[in-house]
């Protein structure tokens, strides 16, 4: 393969995927994060309220608490819907994956970079990992991203069809200003269910179920991707996660 390529190109403000191979923008770009899997970091998002010019106060006032009751009242919808039983982000499993446990994967940081404006880079040794992957899980994309940047990219980078499912930021829960993906909220058994992510943040209701990922922007010697392929390979025969990457943590 080749390693860092840039898989696609696209304009920033509506994410159109060109015919000719190139480059892809992105929603929003990702800071740094960490890697140590027992520190838990709280990505917090502040909300700016850009407020418009108006010679009538009672106007502003008005159009202010309209705005709040909005997004309380999508707040509102938002929990009772991750609350309603029964009600699950992923369909049944396929007879292929019956028994295998499932692995929730991360794109932005975990498999490939977006720059701020032109283009997305594919990690090295993404394609090697994502084929072993497919081999030993049921796999599912999970993302924090808007499906408009996330959905085409991933068609260019999931040409073999690893991930059975994609999950984009509508279905994650918004969290003390963080996008959290609730694992409990997929339909799968939490002893069978791992999640690969480099954003601990994005794992916090579930973090003994992570794998954790160094976060990767552009590097071309990185072997992040490849040094995990023997350790998923491992747990895949596991019939409890949390008792097997017990086992991985301890010193």
């Amino acid at each position: 393969m080749e390693h860092g390529s840039i898989i696609t190109q696209a304009r920033r403000e509506d994410a159109l995927v060109l015919t000719k191979q190139g480059l892809v923008s992105k929603s929003s770009p990702k800071k740094p994060r960490g890697r140590n899997i027992f520190k838990t970091l709280f990505c917090c998002f502040h909300t700016q309220h850009v407020g418009q010019s108006s010679s009538s106060t009672e106007l502003t006032y008005k159009e202010e608490t309209n705005t709040i009751a909005k997004s309380d009242l999508l707040q509102c919808l938002q929990y009772q819907f991750y609350q309603i039983p029964g009600t699950c982000l992923l369909p049944e499993v396929t007879e292929q994956d019956q028994g295998r446990i499932c692995v929730v994967i991360d794109l932005d940081e975990t498999l490939v970079h977006s720059s701020f404006k032109v283009y997305v880079l594919k990690r090295p040794y993404v394609d090697e990992f994502l084929r072993r992957m497919g081999e030993l899980f049921e796999c599912v994309l999970f993302t924090a991203s808007l499906a408009k940047y996330a959905d085409p990219v991933t068609d260019l980078l999931d040409q073999c069809g690893v991930f059975r499912a994609r999950l984009f930021r509508e279905s994650c829960v918004f969290h003390q200003g963080c996008y959290v993906k609730d694992l409990s909220r997929l339909g799968r058994d939490l002893r069978k269910t791992l999640i690969l992510d480099n954003s601990p943040a994005s794992y916090i209701f579930h973090p003994e179920n992570a794998v954790p990922v160094q976060s990767w922007f552009d590097d071309m010697a990185d072997t992040e991707l490849l040094n995990l392929i023997p350790i998923f390979e491992e747990l895949s025969g596991a019939d409890d996660v949390y008792t097997s990457l017990g086992q991985l943590r301890a010193p």
